[in-house]
């Protein structure tokens, strides 16, 4: 519940206003930084026509992308089932 000089639901309204925004600016972004590589840029195997079209600026084949994938995954990111006392040590 708002309080003070806001009315209810600002705080969302003003959420959903950034993420708009934010969605706003990355579509813009995708049609000037499209590149026309057809080219892996690991392994310089062609990247299929399909792909270029459903994926605008992509940089990767199918493969490398998922080595990329796999990679990012392994990781990790942060415990947020540690308890403060764990957190501490």
């Amino acid at each position: 519940m708002a309080s003070g000089w806001a009315k209810d639901g600002a705080v969302q309204e003003q959420i959903d206003q950034t993420v708009s925004d934010a969605v706003a600016t990355a579509r813009a972004h995708l049609g000037s930084t499209a590149s026309t590589r057809t080219t892996c840029v690991e392994c310089g195997e062609t990247i299929p026509d399909a792909r270029r079209q459903a994926i605008p600026g992509v940089q990767h084949c199918v493969t490398c992308q998922a080595k990329l994938d796999v990679a990012e995954a392994s990781i990790g990111g942060a415990n947020r089932r540690a308890s403060k006392d764990a957190l501490l040590r």
